[in-house]
């Protein structure tokens, strides 16, 4: 692996714990400022809309700024969000803070798709989107619950204390290792050629996808601590093992979602979908045995993220000739979903449903991904067209 490569992955784990850590000490949160866990809940939301719509946003408006010196800014950007978070006197001063993380956040990973795959040679455009992603996961196996535990251990403050310093080891590497012509191309392209891609079928229905995944997945996941708690009756100390088993699982699927997508695309992304759809059930049937939700909880990392390649190589594939703003999109579908399943988890909730049943959400909006998936795949096989060639960026 090359040190660039491994400079963006580093960032990428840094961005991802930022993410993902909340749903670990989500009740201290909730304790420490006085608001209830439904409410607490709407970080997440907030976090995730600050991606779907600043990070769009952000890109588009750096487009012409040297890509090195951007995620150098971003860094340190994140840097200082991740304090203010620490330093956060009551919930609407973290929820801000959170949010101009997140903006951020969504900027990045725009920006890294296309940096990982220009400095690699063609033949390792897809591991190097892989590891990007591995970026995510691998801050679910050891962000999420080396935060979670430092937030058990010293408080959640320390938690956001912590994030902040990796995030600032990530940018400093990036600093050093980035080449700083990485990207430039990319970098040119215009507003037209930009949004012609997304007319593009491909290129929706895969950020439809996304979203209806992410509403299965956080519908869940926001609210994972108190259901294991509370359900399947486990102590607080055993959180952060589960979060564990949930992070192996979600790497593994990276990687086999990468593979699946050099194998057969469209075939496997179908697949994976529909066994999402079964683990979901599975969930809701296994969440009271502590046994069979830990087995079950890696099946379901593992299948949550072996999506993200197929569906991301696709997208794309077919915006290969202005792939800046699709590759915004792409954590902006994702984030969209993230906000509609924490706000669909806190109502069914405050309805006086029981955790239990917030796993039914998913295998609902599983079940739909799986019909547009089916549908896109057959009107491509029809219609016979062929994926743009990448070509020399153009403003226009």
């Amino acid at each position: 692996m090359s040190l660039p490569l491994l400079a963006l992955f580093l960032a990428a784990f840094a961005f991802g714990t930022a993410e993902f850590v909340i749903a670990g000490v989500l009740p201290d949160v909730a304790l420490g400022l006085g608001v209830s866990i439904p409410v607490a809940g709407f970080l997440v939301s907030g976090y995730a809309l600050g991606i779907a719509l600043g990070g769009p946003l952000l890109t588009l408006a750096t487009r012409s700024m040297n890509r090195k010196l951007l995620v150098i800014v971003l860094g340190l950007g994140f840097t200082f969000g991740q304090a203010l978070c620490a330093l956060a006197p009551n919930f609407e001063l973290l929820m801000a803070a959170r949010v101009f993380v997140s903006a951020l956040h969504g900027s990045y990973f725009g920006i890294a798709f296309i940096l990982a795959t220009a400095i690699v040679p063609p033949e390792r455009r897809g591991f190097a989107m892989a590891l990007i992603l591995a970026g995510l996961t691998v801050s679910n196996i050891l962000g999420v619950p080396g935060g979670t535990a430092i937030g058990n251990a010293l408080g959640w403050r320390a938690t956001f204390w912590a994030v902040g310093a990796l995030g600032l080891v990530a940018t400093l590497i990036i600093a050093i290792w980035l080449p700083a012509d990485a990207g430039r191309s990319a970098a040119r392209n215009g507003f037209r050629r930009e949004f012609s891609a997304l007319g593009r079928q491909q290129v929706f229905t895969g950020i439809l996808i996304a979203i209806l995944v992410m509403i299965g997945q956080y519908s869940l996941f926001t609210y994972i601590a108190p259901l294991l708690l509370t359900v399947t009756g486990l102590s607080t100390e055993i959180i952060p093992l589960i979060l564990l088993l949930y992070g192996i699982g979600s790497t593994i699927g990276v990687f086999i979602g990468g593979r699946l997508a050099d194998w057969r695309l469209m075939p496997s992304l179908i697949a994976v979908l529909a066994i999402q759809v079964l683990l979901f059930i599975a969930l809701f049937y296994a969440s009271a045995d502590p046994v069979l939700m830990s087995i079950v909880v890696v099946l379901w990392g593992g299948a949550n993220f072996a999506f993200g390649s197929p569906l991301q190589s696709r997208m794309l594939m077919w915006a290969a000739d202005a792939p800046n703003l699709t590759s915004a999109l792409i954590p902006t579908g994702f984030n969209i979903g993230i906000a509609i399943g924490a706000i669909l988890g806190a109502a069914l909730l405050d309805a006086g449903w029981n955790y239990q049943y917030l796993p039914l959400i998913g295998a609902a909006s599983l079940a739909i991904a799986v019909v547009i998936a089916s549908i896109s795949a057959i009107q491509e096989k029809r219609s016979g067209q062929r994926p743009p060639l990448a070509g020399p960026a153009i403003a226009v």
